[in-house]
């Protein structure tokens, strides 16, 4: 339990060693997080859980506020997704009376999650809720970050926005909770974990999250409360404005960077893939290297998101693209990562033919990525074909540096 600032509280969980939703990797964990808002009344907004029930640590923590479980009045529901609700049916075991606040879309689906339809007070834009001393609470429809469902909660008292999965990010957290309690080396850390939990789990709606930026910017904001990672007390608007960047970044024009993704069945891709790496480091470029499948869907569309130029280097297998790729290419059009500067390359044995499955995905996706002429090579690169592909590397860069530049 910690001290968010007078009369709110914050319980953390740190999560490791499961994959987020059921399907992405989190190398460094995650962290789940609830609040606690004491005035005459009592709320919880967004619930902790261990996945599976409510932890002991909550109720450590509202003995040590001297709040009896039974007596909490408001369960204030920002987002229905189980991470922050699943708790509620053992919560309800020992306090039946609790009222629910939370969006329409999200009375629905406590509902169909729960059953529970009790008690439940649905709110939009503007309404607001007094909880006393002071602290009166208003609600902001932010939907489709990154459920329909989903709202935020202001307490105007403190200027602590409770934004629950909005300006979020991966990443556990050990020594602090809190930005104005970190170095610069940790903040950095968290922005990469928000870089790689904003492509995974929200890039595909970053026009509502643009929406839901307009919106909160006109609160008196001071305290940032989000569902996962830190808490922003010292600068807020730092989350604030490294997600509207993380939102402009689907439109194609991201960070100077260019991401390979490779896969190589007998390493002889790989070969060309290893020239085109001397090459960006020549270039002096920053690049980061995905063997697929080795690597985790997250980890590429974290580095997809950030990077203006994508180079492709795969075989073609059974007349189509290297299977592990077009399955990551299907996941990054489905994020929404528009307008990229790319380049294919790679080996075919009998037949090419990887080309035209890379046009369809394309075109399913509406992803308009800008394509260098591809080269492929049968079998083995030879040294022409190194060196076309050198130059191919060299114009991306030069494309991708004009573009970032602008």
């Amino acid at each position: 339990m910690t001290k968010v600032i007078e009369n709110i509280y914050q319980l953390s969980v740190n999560m490791e060693d499961i994959l987020f939703e059921g399907l992405w990797e989190m190398p460094n964990g995650v962290s789940l997080n609830s609040y606690i808002i004491k005035g005459e009344k009592t709320a919880i907004v967004d619930g902790v859980c261990g996945w599976d029930g409510v932890p002991e640590s909550l109720f450590a923590l509202l003995d040590k506020l001297n709040i009896a479980p039974e007596s909490i009045e408001y369960l204030i529901i920002n987002h229905m997704e189980p991470d922050h609700s699943g708790w509620i049916e053992d919560f309800k075991k020992i306090n039946s009376n609790f009222k629910v606040v939370c969006s329409k879309k999200s009375a629905e689906l406590l509902e169909a999650f729960y059953g529970h339809t009790n008690n439940v007070t649905c709110v939009t834009d503007n309404d607001t809720l007094d909880l006393g001393n002071n602290h009166i609470l208003k609600f902001v429809e932010i939907p489709n970050v990154h459920w329909p469902d989903t709202i935020a909660t202001f307490d105007t008292l403190t200027g602590t926005l409770f934004s629950c999965d909005a300006f979020g990010s991966f990443g556990k957290v050990t020594k602090s909770n809190y930005d104005d309690e970190l170095s610069d080396e940790e903040i950095d850390f968290y922005e990469r974990e928000a870089v790689r939990y904003y492509s995974n789990i929200v890039a595909a709606f970053s026009t509502p999250v643009k929406k839901a930026i307009d919106k909160c910017s006109t609160l008196p904001i001071k305290i940032i409360a989000p569902g996962h990672g830190i808490v922003w007390r010292k600068n807020p608007n730092k989350i604030l404005e490294d997600y509207s960047r993380y939102a402009a970044y689907q439109k194609g024009i991201a960070k100077e960077e260019v991401t390979i993704i490779w896969g190589s069945m007998y390493g002889m891709t790989e070969k060309a893939v290893q020239h085109v790496i001397k090459v960006l480091e020549q270039e002096k470029i920053k690049f980061h290297v995905h063997r697929v499948p080795e690597t985790s869907w997250g980890t590429v569309l974290a580095s997809v998101w950030t990077s203006t130029g994508i180079i492709l280097a795969m075989p073609t297998y059974e007349y189509k693209m290297f299977p592990p790729l077009a399955a990551v290419l299907e996941e990054i059009g489905k994020k929404k990562a528009f307008n990229r500067k790319a380049f294919r390359f790679g080996s075919y044995g009998w037949s090419g033919g990887a080309q035209k499955e890379l046009d369809e995905i394309m075109n399913k996706h509406c992803m308009k990525w800008d394509f260098l002429e591809p080269v492929e090579f049968k079998g083995a690169p030879r040294e022409e074909d190194l060196n076309l592909i050198e130059q191919k590397v060299k114009v991306l860069v030069s494309e991708v540096r004009t573009l970032v530049k602008g």
